[in-house]
């Protein structure tokens, strides 16, 4: 039987915190523990806030901590023709749609409609997509995509959801309302989620799915803030023939105000931390590993 394949992914937009170090440990604990193997990815597709010094830092931090991956590292910024090459899959499939409003006109028609109701709001807080982008003819999608006008390339959920069927996931770990065992996907919640921009062929969503199948990983492991996504990354891999990993979900580190961390909180930097003295023994201690 092959070994179980884990991964830290972070981003190179800043330094790792606490939070950071808790994930990469679990998932390099367990990779240990089960004789399996345990690889590095760098998430870097947004290129105006993913830096070369912070790619170097993040090596740097989890070396100090004990950690060992794999060579070579996977950075997503490498990859994009494998991106495209999906989402092509999807648009051949009928299933994607670009749309055109600015944020700043998404933003005008969410409050127009909240004006006469509540609108619904995804999984994160951030309100559904309001405009009607699918009602365009083909002749003036063509017409506007000719043109320079920026766009986000969408998934028609509705359409996916159709061809897709049920969905779901075994939890090995806990959602934040205490999911677990057989949860029911919903990646409906999320309305038509954006899976490339003109200007950047991938999403968050499409790279994630990509990559950990073409990466062979067998066990995703991360922080409960991303339960829910796995519902559309659920999705995707059925639309695309991908494999399923196994999923869990973990606690996050928190706050003094019992907020999620954030790079900017120097506080919890696990290079702060190093430079007043800490040891890697102290950083478990800290996130609660042995």
């Amino acid at each position: 039987m092959p070994p179980s394949v884990f991964r830290f992914a972070p981003s190179p937009n800043g330094y790792l915190h606490l939070g950071h170090a808790y994930s990469a440990l679990l998932n390099f604990d367990l990779a240990v523990q089960t004789g399996g193997r345990f690889l590095l990815r760098i998430e870097d597709i947004d290129a105006t806030r993913c830096k070369p010094e912070f790619e170097t830092a993040i090596c740097e931090d989890l070396a100090w901590l004990g950690l060992a991956w794999e060579t070579p590292v996977r950075r997503q910024s490498e990859h994009f023709n494998e991106y495209r090459d999906a989402l092509n899959e999807l648009f051949a499939m009928r299933l994607v749609y670009p749309s055109f409003e600015s944020r700043a006109e998404i933003a005008k028609l969410v409050a127009q409609r909240e004006a006469q109701a509540p609108w619904p709001r995804d999984p994160d807080g951030a309100p559904l997509y309001p405009g009607a982008a699918k009602l365009l003819s083909p002749d003036e999608r063509a017409r506007r995509l000719a043109s320079d006008a920026p766009c986000a390339l969408r998934l028609d959920m509705a359409a996916a959801r159709a061809r897709a069927g049920d969905l779901g996931w075994i939890e090995r770990g806990e959602g934040p309302d205490g999911e677990t065992g057989a949860v029911t996907a919903r990646p409906e919640a999320w309305g038509d989620v954006i899976l490339a921009r003109k200007e950047t062929p991938t999403s968050y969503h499409l790279s994630v799915v990509i990559d950990d199948a073409l990466q062979g990983v067998t066990e995703v492991v991360r922080g409960e803030d991303l339960f829910w996504s796995t519902s559309v990354h659920r999705l995707l891999q059925r639309l695309l023939g991908l494999p399923q990993p196994a999923y869990r979900h973990h606690r996050l580190i928190l706050d003094g105000a019992g907020q999620k961390l954030s790079k900017s909180t120097k506080a919890t930097g696990l290079r702060e931390l190093r430079a007043g003295g800490a040891t890697p023994a102290d950083i478990r201690r800290l996130v609660g590993l042995p």
